[in-house]
């Protein structure tokens, strides 16, 4: 392909600017699309009102008369002869442009209008005309040294010059099927805007190439994934495991069912299981994690869980030996264990005399050897990096894998995202679990707070207080402001204490154990505890400066409290964005709470790590485009069904296998 060197009035110095800012093959040029437009609309200046913002075009009428003041200032006076008449113009401290406004010459003038005087008063003078009625003008972003003039001139000459070089991704059957422009047509028309509805459609079949050659990945991926993946298929007494299901003192929600369903069928095909168990909070993912560990185990496999804090893999491992210690040998593998009570773990792995180990990353270090690990499990996989995932996947031989998130995503995210996994999802709550009492504050109403606290505490129940930073800032309240308000509030009768993300592990989890056992009556914390233990005794959630928050995170937070019998209340303390924090007080499904946050907020980079394929779409956004996103979904889902290859499937296959 030419490069950007090849490309008429690009020199040295403009290379180097357009390299500056990312540019730096002609298909980065190309596809630096405007991030703006500014629509000029011709105004009727017969109708015009006294002082208002005016756009008209016309020929320049007269000499400009140039008027100079002290301290450099100067003024311009000229006629211009318009559709509408006659109209005086003014403009200040333009002196360089006499030399352009030759009696004639065809300009648009932007500025106000003084209507008894018939003078504009302009802001802005361009040398060309609207042509029609709306002029349409791309905005780019630029560096110093480079104009919005300069990018379009490039970018149409690169159009001019080597557009037949421009791949089009979109394969002719879904270029017909929507009605789509070609790829060069349409990068035409977003840098030149003849209409807005040509724009809107230009901009919609690039936003869906996008889109589409991103799902190709995903899906292709997917396909590969499920073709080379070979696992073991697993063969295991269902009967058994309904025994199990049925012997449990609570009923499977429906979603409950089909998720187990899902992880069953998948272990019992020859494929390796790739599955994200997505959950609300409280909905009950746990003990369908439990229940695929028991079938590995009727199969005949080992299974490791692994949770992101000691005190989680604690809680998994006590819940479980409940459940099953009588079946099976489950064991416990943290980072606090003596060596002595480690190696013993180790050996009970490696001989297989251990069926099921549940522990923290301890699970992935170099001295712990699986006899036959046939199932992993990550609890709230996104806390673990990419490396540590596949460290302790690769433990074991064609292991499945289930990954479980409490995080509710939204669904073009988690398509994004999670594209190239199975997913089931539990959004039903099980029975009996009881609405959390969401209320937004403001700081003036902390009296009101503190009571309904102290009715709390009156009952033997505890509380979370929750604040935004460790230490303090101005504005924002931190985990030592509220130690001392706490205190002073509470600290006469009650046990107070503290725990944070700068502490050691040990320390935090001691502190989270205390509470746990009903020995610390106000827990006061930043966003630490968001994941995973139980303590049906707390049922208050206070969080401070909630608007410093995602709406998802305190979802996550309120999921804290309302894991027992009692009725249970979260506050949210705030001045500002009330209006937002209202949709807490009215909304309890995570997902749909993930959804309003992703509107508002956009997607960020979610988990703090891209998870797969290139998320820094050009044109397109996961925020806007979910019908597109859908559509190039189904699309690429055929495409690859069919076996021919045509030379654009083997450009995108090709492409795709020299990025990964």
């Amino acid at each position: 392909m030419s490069e950007l060197k090849d490309v008429k009035g690009i020199g040295p110095k403009s290379l180097m600017l357009l390299n500056k800012i990312g540019i730096n093959t002609i298909n980065d040029l190309v596809t630096h699309y405007p991030f703006r437009y500014v629509f000029l609309e011709r105004t009727d200046i017969r109708n015009a009102e006294n002082d208002s913002h005016v756009i008209i075009d016309g020929k320049v009428e007269s000499v400009p008369i140039l008027m100079r003041f002290k301290a450099g200032l100067n003024k311009m006076n000229f006629r211009l002869v318009t559709m509408y008449g006659v109209v005086g113009v003014s403009i200040f401290n333009r002196a360089f442009m006499k030399k352009d406004l030759a009696i004639g010459s065809t300009i648009t003038v932007i500025g106000k209008f003084d209507k008894q005087k018939n003078v504009i008063t302009a802001s802005e003078i361009k040398f060309e005309s609207l042509s029609g009625k709306v002029k349409i003008e791309p905005v780019y972003h630029l560096t110093s040294g480079l104009s919005n003039k300069n990018m379009n001139t490039f970018i149409n000459m690169t159009l001019l010059e080597f557009g037949r070089e421009i791949t089009d991704y979109i394969p002719d059957t879904y270029q017909k099927k929507y009605d789509f422009v070609n790829k060069r047509m349409a990068l035409n028309i977003v840098n030149n805007p003849p209409s807005k509805e040509k724009l809107d459609l230009a901009i919609k079949r690039l936003k869906y190439e996008e889109l589409f050659v991103f799902m190709f990945k995903i899906n292709y991926l997917k396909r590969e994934r499920k073709s080379k993946n070979v696992g073991i298929e697993k063969k295991f007494d269902r009967a058994k495991v309904d025994k199990f299901i049925d012997s449990l003192s609570f009923n499977l929600t429906g979603d409950q069912k089909k998720a187990v369903n899902d992880i069953l069928s998948d272990m019992e095909s020859p494929h390796k299981m790739n599955r994200l168990l997505q959950g609300d909070v409280g909905s009950g993912k746990t003990i369908v994690s439990f229940i695929a560990m028991y079938a590995n185990f009727l199969a005949g496999y080992q299974s490791a869980l692994m949770a992101p804090t000691e005190i989680l893999a604690v809680q998994h491992y006590n819940n479980l030996k409940e459940l099953l210690g009588s079946s099976l040998e489950i064991a416990l593998l943290t980072g606090s264990m003596t060596k002595k009570e480690k190696e013993e773990v180790y050996k009970g792995l490696e001989n297989g005399e251990v069926n099921v180990v549940i522990g923290t990353h301890a699970l992935i270090q170099e001295e712990v050897k699986y006899n036959n690990l046939g199932l992993v499990i990550t609890d709230e996989q996104h806390r673990f990096g990419v490396n540590q995932r596949g460290n302790l996947r690769n433990k074991g031989v064609k292991p499945d894998i289930l990954y479980m998130s409490a995080t509710p995503i939204p669904r073009t995210y988690a398509l994004a995202i999670y594209g190239d996994m199975d997913t089931s999802i539990i959004k039903e709550k099980p029975s009996g679990r009881k609405k959390i009492k969401t209320y937004v504050k403001k700081k003036s109403e902390i009296k009101d707070v503190l009571s309904m606290m102290l009715e709390e505490l009156k009952k033997g129940h505890q509380i979370y207080v929750i604040a935004p930073l460790i230490d303090g800032e101005a504005e924002l309240t931190s985990v030592n402001d509220l130690k001392d308000q706490m205190n002073l509030a509470f600290g006469k009768y009650f046990n107070i204490d503290v725990v944070h993300g700068k502490m050691a592990s040990k320390a935090k989890d001691l502190i989270m154990a205390e509470f746990k056992q009903g020995k610390i009556n106000i827990l006061i914390s930043t966003t630490v505890i968001e994941v995973g233990v139980d303590v049906p005794n707390a049922t208050t959630m206070v969080i401070f400066d909630a608007d410093r928050f995602g709406l998802s995170t305190l979802h996550q937070l309120r999921g804290r409290v309302g894991r027992g019998a009692d009725e249970s209340l979260c506050i949210l303390i705030s001045d500002s964005d009330t209006k937002r924090l209202e949709i807490m007080e009215k909304e309890d499904d995570g997902f749909k709470i993930s959804e309003e946050d992703f509107k508002m907020r956009g997607h960020g980079d979610l988990f703090g790590t891209k998870q797969s394929g290139d998320m820094e779409f050009k044109i397109a956004s996961l925020k806007d485009d979910y019908d597109l996103l859908i559509s190039a979904k189904k699309d690429t889902e055929e495409y690859l069904e069919d076996k021919t290859f045509d030379p654009l499937k083997i450009k995108l296959l090709s492409e795709l296998n020299n990025n990964s």
